[in-house]
């Protein structure tokens, strides 16, 4: 008895080892990002590998010249809104459809949801032609609804709260009807709630990708004040060659919302990413 006891408090000690190594492997990037901003130029190329640390002094003005080339406050801005209406307009249209294919009986329901799989299945740099014309056409290139176009339907949130939706027991539905809820009560009172841990999960994923999108807002905002953070890091890439502290410096301020918002939202983020069962 007293042997089990001691194998399973070994292994509790290997297994929080083993994640604490693996924690600070997954955080060596980032550390190295933030000291390289705050290095000279000629540090931050040295092949020493114990030049770890800045050596002559902390360089705060990295930050200083990335903020006055690039105004940071509306890359933040558009950033953010895009991620906001992104997430608003896939979690409701996604809740919606998820709702219909889940729960619903309709002519064509199988060979319209196979439309969905298949939009999972095909690149999406495929779509981005046809949406950029469709964008152009409306004459909202340079704007937010050129931002979140893309984002307005989503096929994995489709298929997820379809999947949410089919989880849940017929008999609450079923004992809604017979309370006389109609079509509309059933799905705001009733079912759509119980789905709140898939539009969690839904809007995470949401976030993440508006966040990390930089195709999309490169080619249809070339305006630097319509732009958001990550297409506004690439062109400070090609600006800025080699110099990499300043480079770092800007990507540090990049990361800086995404980091907020999980600090925020830890706990969401943690159960949503448990209860989808999927990995960013």
């Amino acid at each position: 008895m007293e042997g089990s006891i001691a194998r399973q408090r070994m292994n509790k000690i290997l297994t929080h080892i083993v994640l604490i190594i693996m924690s600070f492997i997954m955080l060596v990037p980032f550390a190295w990002m933030i000291l390289t901003a705050l290095k000279t130029n000629q540090e931050s190329i040295s092949v020493n590998p114990f030049y770890i640390l800045p050596h002559n002094g902390w360089h705060w003005e990295n930050f200083a010249t990335v903020w006055k080339s690039y105004n940071f406050l509306i890359l933040y801005k558009n950033t953010l809104l895009m991620i906001f209406w992104r997430v608003v307009c896939a979690c409701l249209t996604a809740t919606m459809a998820g709702y219909a294919f889940g729960r619903l009986k309709f002519p064509g329901k199988s060979f319209l949801f196979s439309l969905v799989l298949i939009q999972m299945m095909v690149p999406a740099q495929i779509f981005i032609i046809p949406q950029y014309l469709m964008v152009s056409n409306m004459g909202m290139l340079n704007s937010m609804f050129g931002l979140v176009f893309p984002g307005l339907v989503t096929a994995f949130g489709t298929y997820l709260l379809k999947t949410g939706y089919e989880g849940l027991p017929k008999d609450l539905e079923e004992a809604a009807m017979i309370d006389g809820c109609n079509i509309g009560q059933r799905f705001t009172r009733i079912m759509m709630p119980l789905t709140r841990s898939s539009m969690v999960s839904l809007g995470i994923f949401t976030a993440v990708f508006a966040f990390k999108d930089l195709m999309w807002p490169m080619i249809v905002c070339t305006n630097a004040t319509t732009t958001t953070l990550s297409a506004g890091l690439a062109k400070m890439q090609g600006q800025y060659g080699s110099e990499y502290p300043t480079m770092m410096a800007a990507a540090t301020l990049a990361v800086l919302p995404m980091v907020i918002i999980y600090v925020i939202f830890q706990k969401q983020f943690v159960e949503g990413i448990a209860t989808s069962g999927g990995k960013l």
